[in-house]
């Protein structure tokens, strides 16, 4: 049996831990509640804004699309993976990281590239020589401008020819205990069908043709900063219930270890009551 004196090391150790995983937890908690009131206020408008352009797309004739619709022959694969710049978030990372190996296994024999957004996703995947370009900053100053540049250039790369098709792979929000990790096509365009079309007595100014292709990039941008906002509440999620578990598990293993330091104190003052009364024995025979 371990010593009073490191057991009682320990017990300190463990303590410190529980208060930093404790604070941790509240930090993330309260950075969730922002995170997720964004997510939330900004899901109705990508939804209306994809339900408008599905709208006005089922009452035009053929490619509307553009140079964003353009189907070709899948050869080179982009995949935009959203990580974390910080760890401590149970599998959050982890579960994104091997979705991005999925995906390079189902389109095995095909140039497969990586275009990072967080550090941990690019820290782990540069070792593949599989990332071609990292955006872990934008988490610094997370705007809808910001995402805006990325997205433009995802979708330069895309026009150009370089990629064939992108991917975008990050943690879905559903709540704070429950992160799901999506796979979505960012480009080219799938094809629009379904929705109900608006009426024909509306008159459109510029034509609907217009409007359409107006939308679609506003509707990718969109589309990328809902992922990436999504990505950023699954974060503090993930991360408040880590540190939740993580504090529950140091005061489990301090009590056991207070435990273990009072039956250890207890034996040793038994046993110097031992050594007393012996020795008082010894001297009365």
């Amino acid at each position: 049996m371990a010593n009073l004196k490191e057991i009682r090391n320990r017990i300190g150790s463990v303590s410190s831990t529980m208060q930093i995983t404790s604070a941790m937890k509240m930090v993330s908690a309260a950075k969730l509640k922002k995170a997720q009131d964004a997510i939330t206020a900004m899901r109705p408008y990508a939804e209306k804004l994809t339900e408008l352009l599905q709208n006005l797309s089922a009452t035009l004739e053929g490619d509307t699309g553009g140079v964003y619709a353009d189907q070709r022959e899948v050869n080179k694969i982009l995949v935009v993976a959203i990580t974390s710049n910080r760890g401590l978030c149970g599998a959050f990372n982890t579960n994104v990281i091997k979705e991005v190996k999925n995906v390079t296994k189902q389109y095995a024999g095909k140039q497969v590239d990586v275009f990072a957004i967080g550090k941990k996703g690019n820290d782990v995947l540069s070792k593949l020589n599989k990332v071609i370009d990292n955006k872990s900053s934008i988490f610094d100053d997370l705007t809808f401008d910001n995402v805006s540049e990325i997205a433009e250039i995802l979708m330069d790369k895309f026009v150009a020819g370089e990629y064939d098709r992108i991917e975008l792979v990050y943690n879905h929000f559903k709540n704070a205990a429950t992160q799901v990790v999506k796979v979505e096509q960012f480009l080219p365009l799938a094809p629009i069908s379904g929705g109900e079309a608006i009426a024909s007595d509306y008159i459109f100014e510029p034509s609907k043709e217009e409007i359409v292709l107006t939308l679609i990039p506003k509707s990718l941008k969109t589309q990328l900063y809902k992922g990436i906002r999504d990505s950023y509440a699954s974060e503090h999620g993930a991360r408040m219930t880590a540190m939740h578990k993580a504090t529950d598990n140091a005061k489990e293993l301090r009590d056991q270890l207070k435990l273990t330091y009072n039956k250890a104190r207890q034996a040793a003052i038994t046993g110097e009551i031992l050594e007393i009364v012996g020795g008082a024995e010894a001297l009365n025979g």
